[in-house]
C-alpha cells in the first residue's frame, strides 16, 4: 500500500523543479553583476606614490606652477592624468606645494591673476581668495584652504604625493 500523504505530484515536483532551475540562472546571471559591482572596492589601495616635479634648485620665493602626470585607475580603466601644483619657498624657508582646486566650488585658482589683488590665488569664478600661503581669506566663498601636496626631497628633487586638506 502507498501513502498518499508524503507523495508528490506530478504538478508539485515540475513546479519544485522549475523554481530551483530558475533560481540557479537568475543567480547565474546576478552574480558576474555583483562581482563586477563590488570588485573595484576590494582592491588594495596604493601606497601614496612619489611623483618627480622639479629640481629644488629651481624653487623660489615666487609661486610657479608646475604639471605633472599621474598614474590614475578607476575601476579597470588606468591612464596617466595631469595634475598641476603652485610650488614656492616659505618665508621661512619651507617648500610649500599648493593644489590649484579652489575648495569653494572645484575651480581653478592662479597666482596673482587679478589686478586688485597682486599677491593672492585668485579664483575668477567666484572671487575666491587665498594669501600666498593657501589660506582662504575671510568674506570670500572658499570655506578651507588651498589643499597642500605631499612632498619629499631626494638627492636635490622634488617628489609630490597626493594633495591633502590641511
Amino acid at each position: 500500500m502507498t501513502d498518499k500523504k508524503n507523495q508528490v505530484s506530478r504538478r508539485q515536483f515540475l513546479n519544485y523543479t522549475l523554481t530551483g532551475v530558475g533560481g540557479f540562472m537568475g543567480a547565474a546571471m546576478v552574480a558576474p553583476m555583483v562581482g563586477f559591482a563590488i570588485d573595484p572596492l576590494l582592491k588594495g589601495q596604493k601606497d601614496t606614490e612619489f611623483i618627480y616635479v622639479m629640481d629644488v634648485s629651481e624653487i623660489t620665493n615666487e609661486p610657479q606652477r608646475k604639471t605633472f602626470k599621474v598614474d590614475q585607475v578607476d575601476g579597470w580603466y588606468e591612464s596617466q592624468v595631469d595634475r598641476t601644483a603652485w610650488i614656492f619657498k616659505t618665508e621661512e624657508g619651507n617648500i610649500l606645494a599648493l593644489s590649484p582646486v579652489c575648495t569653494h566650488l572645484g575651480c581653478t585658482v592662479d597666482w596673482a591673476s587679478n589686478e586688485q589683488y597682486p599677491n593672492q590665488f585668485f579664483c575668477p569664478c567666484h572671487n575666491g581668495r587665498y594669501t600666498k600661503t593657501g589660506v582662504n581669506i575671510e568674506g570670500t566663498p572658499p570655506t578651507e584652504p588651498l589643499h597642500a601636496y605631499e612632498y619629499k626631497v631626494e638627492d636635490g628633487k622634488l617628489l609630490l604625493g597626493k594633495a591633502k586638506k590641511r
